[in-house]
């Protein structure tokens, strides 16, 4: 069989559906033998895949993201199919939210999340109204559907009726290069390189109004009030509608405590998930929440929201607070910071955690589907 992947987000390095659709097609590749791969992106003048994926055969349309959706949506009015754009393939796996129209391949559609139904108001105009109209469709065109949680899959079924029965709940992994960093001589050189000596709170997250970055800020502004002295780095790029959190932060006077630090490499983002005294992470939804499982692979201490899929993560080994509630986010924070008995056993936990999600778990289960597709066949 052979089976076309969707890498568009990889190429366009897409955040949280980049890191799924490379990590789950470089252990799919890993691991499969019985099969053919073949790899499909939009784009022109973009990046290049990383080595793991260069080497599949690749069709490819040159179109910008707009061009791409109004096509597809077209399509999909017209009665269309788009085998001829994709290339001659068995099965396609949309792994960002779009599938295009076809009616000889079968096709599997990874549902990540439902922000733009349940957040509008933090979602870009035109990607709210291209979602809220083609969402419906690719669920139902999907012969197979992937939910990243529980989570997405109540989402899925409650907003769009989807049959329980057509989506398979497949967890996504913790990178396997990230682990606790016990060298005192790399702790020494992160912090001094991105937290100017400080002891410092850690936050990953692209920088968008979901995250609820700027009640994080405040709560540290509580605690600089209350005595202490942590600094709080926050490591990702900016997303959408991301000017209000910096805003927020000139104007609570907080410029000189908060440092927005772009992306960190994975070898300096697990030394300072080790060397942060607390991971906060205190995003208002999220359908699988990476960040969270990162920390407590490297062993920090986690603060969470209640929200979403978060909880069914990270089980019992994080502190949950509501993301509407400053004050509780700091008592958390603060809590984990001054108690060294709660410090170790989050840590322990969340190790122990982490260690539950893995990518090449994600892709046996993926196999595992694939393979009942081609069955019905």
């Amino acid at each position: 069989m052979r089976i076309t992947l969707d890498l568009s987000p990889v190429i366009h390095r897409k955040a949280g559906l980049a890191t799924y659709a490379r990590n789950l097609s470089e252990q799919l590749l890993q691991r499969d033998r019985a099969n053919e791969y073949a790899a499909f992106y939009y784009g022109a003048g973009v990046a290049p895949l990383p080595p793991s994926l260069n080497a599949l055969p690749m069709t490819s349309v040159p179109w910008g993201a707009r061009r791409w959706r109004m096509t597809v949506a077209v399509q999909y009015f017209a009665g269309g199919s788009m085998e001829r754009t994709i290339g001659k393939t068995d099965l396609f796996h949309a792994t960002e939210h779009l599938l295009p129209p076809l009616r000889a391949t079968r096709t599997v559609f990874t549902f990540h999340d439902a922000i733009y139904a349940l957040f509008p108001e933090y979602h870009l105009p035109l990607n709210r109204l291209f979602l809220g109209s083609m969402m419906p469709r690719f669920l139902r065109r999907a012969d197979a559907i992937i939910a990243v949680s529980e989570c997405s899959k109540r989402d899925a079924m409650r907003l769009y009726n989807v049959p329980s029965e057509k989506i398979t709940v497949i967890y996504e992994g913790v990178n396997p290069t990230l682990r606790p960093i016990d060298d005192l001589n790399r702790i020494a050189d992160v912090r001094a390189r991105y937290a100017k000596n400080q002891p410092f709170i850690l936050c990953v997250s692209t920088i968008e109004p979901r995250k609820n970055i700027s009640a994080l800020v405040d709560a540290l502004k509580l605690l600089r009030a209350r005595g202490l002295s942590h600094r709080l780095l926050i490591a990702g790029r900016k997303g959408w509608l991301y000017q209000a959190t910096f805003d927020h932060v000139r104007e609570s006077g907080m410029e000189r405590q908060v440092d927005f630090l772009d992306y960190v490499p994975d070898a300096d983002l697990a030394s300072l998930l080790s060397a942060c005294d607390a991971f906060v992470f205190p995003s208002l939804y999220e359908g699988f929440g990476l960040p969270p499982l990162e920390a407590m692979t490297c062993g920090a201490p986690v603060v969470c929201t209640n929200t979403s899929s978060l909880p069914e993560v990270v089980g019992d080994a994080a502190l949950l607070v509501n993301p509407r509630d400053v004050g509780e986010i700091a008592d958390a924070i603060e809590r984990v910071i001054t108690d060294r008995a709660l410090h170790d056993e989050l840590r322990a936990k969340g190790i122990a955690q982490a260690k539950k999600f893995s990518w090449e778990y994600a892709a046996q289960e993926t196999l595992s589907l694939y393979d009942s597709l081609k069955e019905k066949q």
